[in-house]
């Protein structure tokens, strides 16, 4: 751990009062065997439809596949690090969200790209809260197997892969990821991030 992260203050309690969606969002690992009806699965799209974006042009794409689509639930599947595979197997959705990275109206690069995909992201996963859905966004897959994959075309960048479902039994979990579902979520205090004047 660097000497950086010892000295900066974490903490699971919440410093100031916030929505309960965002209070109860948490990046499960355990999933329930129950596939997520078509119109929730149409919802979390809606509720990223809805996200701001530079010049309204919402750079993101999305490609998701669910378990009853084995052979593109299995292009995103085969991607995963080995560690995201051991759990993210039980998810009936799989999801890739793609960054557009040059503007649509003048084929100039546009610099918030991936900012307004995560705003995106953020606003699909507390829709799923809302619904009663889990989801867990990850980094860790391979960028040149997804992409060859799905056949993403150039002007796309990778965003993250999500694994989304309705939470299961963190106690089917192997032993050391059943430990993590358990542990406070851990988040730094305001005051190592905020700032009222310069540096």
């Amino acid at each position: 751990m660097s000497l950086l992260r010892l000295i900066m203050k974490i903490s699971s309690e919440f410093e100031s009062e916030i929505h309960d969606l965002i209070k109860n969002r948490k990046s499960r690992r355990a999933y329930v065997d129950r596939a997520i009806e078509p119109e929730k699965i149409r919802s979390l799209f809606e509720a990223a439809r809805w996200a701001p974006s530079s010049a309204n042009e919402q750079p993101w794409t999305y490609i998701y596949a669910t378990k009853d689509q084995p052979e593109l639930y299995d292009s995103i599947f085969d991607a995963l690090n080995e560690g995201n595979k051991i759990w993210a197997k039980n998810a009936p959705l799989l999801l890739v969200s793609l960054v557009r990275r040059i503007y649509a109206k003048n084929e100039t690069p546009n610099g918030s790209a991936k900012y307004d995909v995560g705003a995106a992201n953020a606003f699909l996963s507390i829709q799923a809260t809302h619904l009663g859905l889990n989801v867990h966004q990850m980094g860790g897959f391979d960028q040149v197997v997804l992409r060859n994959n799905l056949k993403v075309p150039e002007r796309f960048d990778l965003g993250v892969v999500m694994a989304i479902g309705y939470p299961g039994d963190p106690k089917e979990l192997p032993l050391q990821l059943m430990e993590r579902e358990f542990s406070p979520r851990l988040r730094h205090s305001q005051n190592e991030f905020v700032m009222n004047h310069t540096f």
